[in-house]
């Protein structure tokens, strides 16, 4: 069965439905995977064995009966703040590692609807503050291509499980590029949709104007194939948005003759190292010779994004954290002291170091006197980058640079460095601020660590993203170097 390990979702669904494997003898194969990889990666927080057991028998049951759902029987890994029914969600916070939630999160009712099985809920950084998956609670997470090395944050639990071959695919979530960083760290694929593209019902508030939940996988066809399953209005969700979703494995098509590529300039200046630079643009110049159409672009507000996001963010979280008091749900601690000194004693004891930062700097932005001076000029520049974006699509159909300035960094090495830290979403960033879809490939090497090729689109046309990822994946041919991690024992 050690076979099956690093096949793609795809390709694993063709033996399920060819009655080569069945739903059972593949959860097992990776539970035994899990079991053996998981002391060196560190991926998960709560494994579900047991879960994952049964929803196989129930799987199973479905292909026997003859359903074909590209996501039947397949094994996949949760994000740790999307609610699941009966399954502990903690956020990878002190504050809630106890919680056990009453019901599932939109997208995870959809996945058990298409009979993906669940093997567990995955590290991150503490409520999706941080870059490195350093910031966690419980433990650090490790890059499968070089143990030494972050994997990413926040969803570095669910790219370290992907890339280690513990789940076919994974979902995680996106507020600065939580998804796409990850990705490119650990040479998988990682699709942030468009702001209302996906419900964010069920998933734990970070940022909420900023947040999208999204999928990591192995290739794009795989994403294409998750995104079909979770994308679409959801009523619990007032900011979802009622558009069809259209069959994005059909869009994957290898012709990008005459689609319009624009380089933002912007993007290869912010501290990204020569290698990864060059990494991009060679393939940049594969794209163009296949007839793809290159111009330079400018976003002159990118450079402001750092300094826009985090005063947003921060505000935002600052608000959303305050539902944490130790009275409704989560730790309780000092309830002795009366209820200011047991709200007090509960988020001290609850909450790490960087969140607490981030809500003080919110809570700062937010106050009187300083409102306008903050919150208000950056949503002003906010709205003067999505401007420009949708300038620049005037002139072109999607946007190509680099998803990250650096391939991945040792463990430790920034963590006392909050600015350097921050420095690693820089190019991802503004996606958000705008509300655009991203998606990260890989695109080769730099110094035996993988590099993203970050792609933007137009607001809503994943279809034309995943086509031109899908296109650069067939000519790349990096496939077979990207199924064994060199720093892990598979």
């Amino acid at each position: 069965m050690q076979e099956l390990l690093t096949l793609s979702l795809a390709e694993v669904h063709r033996k399920l439905q060819a009655r080569e494997v069945s739903a059972i003898e593949l959860t097992e194969a990776i539970l035994t995977h899990i079991s053996a990889v998981e002391p060196q990666v560190q991926a998960f927080i709560t494994p579900t064995p047991e879960l994952a057991r049964e929803m196989a028998r129930r799987a199973q049951a479905r292909l026997d009966a003859g359903e074909r759902s590209p996501l039947l029987g397949v094994p996949i890994a949760l994000k740790d703040n999307l609610c699941t029914a009966g399954v502990r969600t903690t956020c990878a916070s002190r504050i809630l590692h106890n919680f056990v939630p009453p019901y599932d999160a939109t997208v995870v009712a959809r996945l058990r609807e298409a009979g993906a099985i669940f093997v567990g809920k995955v590290n991150m950084d503490e409520f999706a503050m941080g870059s490195s998956t350093e910031f966690s609670a419980f433990h650090i997470t490790r890059n499968p291509w070089d143990l030494t090395r972050a994997p990413g944050g926040s969803s570095g639990g669910s790219a370290a499980a992907v890339a280690a071959h513990m789940a076919y695919a994974a979902l995680g979530s996106d507020t600065g590029g939580s998804i796409r960083q990850p990705a490119a760290f650990c040479g998988v694929v990682g699709l942030k949709p468009t702001y209302g593209r996906v419900s964010r019902y069920g998933l734990v508030a970070y940022a909420s104007s900023l947040d999208q939940i999204g999928p990591l996988t192995k290739t794009v066809e795989d994403c294409a194939l998750m995104l079909n399953a979770i994308a679409g209005k959801d009523p619990h969700d007032a900011t979802s948005v009622d558009l069809p979703a259209p069959d994005y494995r059909a869009a994957l098509v290898d012709d990008i003759k005459g689609i319009r590529l624009g380089i933002p300039q912007e993007f290869f200046e912010q501290g990204v190292q020569p290698e990864v630079a060059e990494t991009v643009h060679q393939a940049i110049g594969l794209l163009e010779s296949v007839g793809a159409q290159v111009q330079e672009v400018s976003l002159p507000m990118a450079e402001q994004s750092l300094a826009i996001y985090y005063i947003l963010a921060p505000a935002e979280c600052s608000s959303n954290l305050a539902r944490y008091d130790g009275v409704r749900y989560g730790l309780r601690v000092g309830a002795e002291r009366g209820h200011i000194g047991m709200m007090e004693a509960t988020r001290a004891e609850g909450f790490g170091k960087e969140v607490i930062q981030r809500i003080i700097i919110g809570t700062y932005a937010l106050s009187s006197g300083y409102y306008d001076a903050f919150y208000l000029k950056a949503q002003q520049g906010r709205t003067l980058l999505r401007q420009q974006f949708a300038t620049v699509f005037q002139q072109v159909d999607a946007l190509v640079c680099p998803t990250t300035p650096t391939p991945a960094f040792p463990l430790g090495a920034l963590v006392d460095d909050p600015l350097a830290m921050k420095l690693a979403d820089v190019l991802t960033i503004p996606v958000n601020l705008a509300g655009l879809p991203g998606l990260s490939v890989p695109c080769g090497f730099v110094n035996g660590l993988p590099v993203g090729l970050q792609i933007i689109g137009k607001p809503f046309d994943e279809a034309t993203v995943l086509r031109i990822g899908y296109t650069w994946e067939q000519l790349a041919c990096l496939r077979d170097e990207l199924r064994l991690p060199t720093g892990l024992a598979i």
